[in-house]
């Protein structure tokens, strides 16, 4: 606070009316001037109020101002215009206050949170702001600009000590900066060396790719000094093929020597089965009724021996049909069954031949489903034959006629299930 500050009895505002710049004590006007306005926008409006630069400090200018405060004038105008605009979000949020005690509060919540210089101007001109509450005003302002000076000497006491760090940060700096520009020097002789070696070495390259040239062209003149030369390569290409050729042959023998065994085990099957062998070949004439019952139909085999399926499939095909095999759950899949089964015209069911589950689940099939089916016990090609004629003549076995079908007969008793 400065000298020509004296502290004056001023009564509580009335109404709802603000007070002004002007309207407020001589001992409000320093901390008003000091703390809500900045230096150099004060300075700014004492040059446009006297309508020229004036050439003095800033506690001249502060003073001055702080003077002309007293009074209803151009230079005080300008201030009260500028503290109005710079906090008028202040004066606003103060207008919900109502009382002394609410304004008190409020100032006392902006003390704790720092934000003074807009509450300050806010509460001081506050219509319910009384001389007691004035007095609080000032005398925390009071103690606040103490406290700021005191924060201000320790910060320029940081401030002096974070000179002298910067100073040993510098001097560090410059130390690195050498060490970097010794490497790069470094660095530096380094690509020079390696710059004259890439170069060295392209040089012996150049020189091997001419030597390789003269090489290449010493090996033609010798070549062409052999008369001989060609007839040898040639021979040579002509021995390579015929290696190959060998390993093709050996290839090609050790398939026929595998097809060869597979035929041996038919055959030894063929000779263990003497009805098979005793049967015709084509046991059914063109003219059947059964080429007429089966032309371009799905004819599906379950169960037989390996040794007779090449021959059902010569009997079937022989009247147009298409043949499909399934060994009855041997190899194949059982659940490939259900396919073959709904893809089939007509079933044959090798009772003999056939393990339990493929056997019910065929009769279960043909049952549920009305597809025509019979079945052989005896495996031959004869009894095949006989049995698709039969289904011919009487338009093959119905759901019906397979309940009479309970179970395996004993000749499957001992068989591959």
């Amino acid at each position: 606070m400065c000298d020509q500050c004296a502290p004056t009895v001023f009564p509580a505002s009335q109404g709802s009316r603000r007070r002004r710049l002007w309207d407020l004590p001589a001992e409000c006007h320093c901390p008003v001037v000091g703390v809500c306005l900045p230096l150099d926008t004060l300075r700014h409006f004492v040059h446009k109020a006297l309508g020229a630069r004036v050439l003095a400090t800033d506690y001249e200018v502060h003073v001055g101002a702080t003077a002309e405060c007293a009074s209803r004038n151009r230079l005080s105008e300008l201030l009260q215009n500028e503290l109005e605009r710079r906090y008028s979000g202040k004066v606003q949020a103060y207008r919900a206050a109502k009382t002394t005690e609410a304004v008190a509060q409020m100032w006392a919540l902006a003390v704790d949170e720092c934000d003074i210089a807009g509450a300050f101007w806010a509460a001081l001109t506050h219509p319910r702001c009384d001389e007691t509450l004035q007095q609080v005003l000032l005398h925390d302002m009071h103690m606040i600009q103490h406290q700021v000076g005191a924060v201000i000497r320790a910060d320029v006491s940081k401030f002096n000590a974070l000179l002298q760090e910067h100073a040993v940060v510098s001097r560090e700096l410059g130390k690195a900066q050498e060490r970097c520009t010794r490497i790069l020097r470094e660095k530096s002789v380094e690509i020079e060396r390696l710059t004259a070696e890439t170069a060295r070495l392209r040089t012996i390259h150049l020189g091997s790719e001419r030597q390789i040239t003269l090489l290449s062209q010493s090996l033609e003149a010798l070549k062409a000094s052999i008369p001989d030369f060609e007839n040898a390569s040639r021979l040579q290409k002509k021995i390579e093929q015929m290696a190959t050729r060998q390993s093709a042959l050996e290839a090609t023998n050790a398939d026929l020597r595998q097809k060869l065994s597979g035929a041996m085990r038919s055959l030894d099957i063929l000779s263990s089965d003497p009805a098979a062998l005793q049967e015709p070949q084509h046991p059914i004439p063109a003219t059947s009724p059964v080429t007429v019952y089966l032309q371009d139909k799905t004819v599906l085999c379950v169960g037989g021996r390996n040794g007779s399926i090449a021959n059902y499939r010569e009997v079937v095909e022989k009247v147009g049909a298409r043949f499909y095999h399934h060994d009855g759950g041997v190899e194949n899949n059982q659940n490939i069954l259900d396919a073959s089964l709904s893809a089939a015209d007509l079933v044959i069911c090798q009772t003999g031949c056939i393990s339990h589950n493929a056997y019910w689940k065929v009769k279960d099939f043909c049952k549920r489903t009305g597809k025509r089916c019979f079945f052989v016990e005896n495996p031959s090609v004869s009894s095949l034959a006989r049995g698709l004629e039969q289904i011919a003549m009487d338009g093959g076995m119905d759901s019906n006629q397979l309940d009479n079908v309970t179970s395996l007969p004993n000749t499957a008793a001992g068989q591959i299930f």
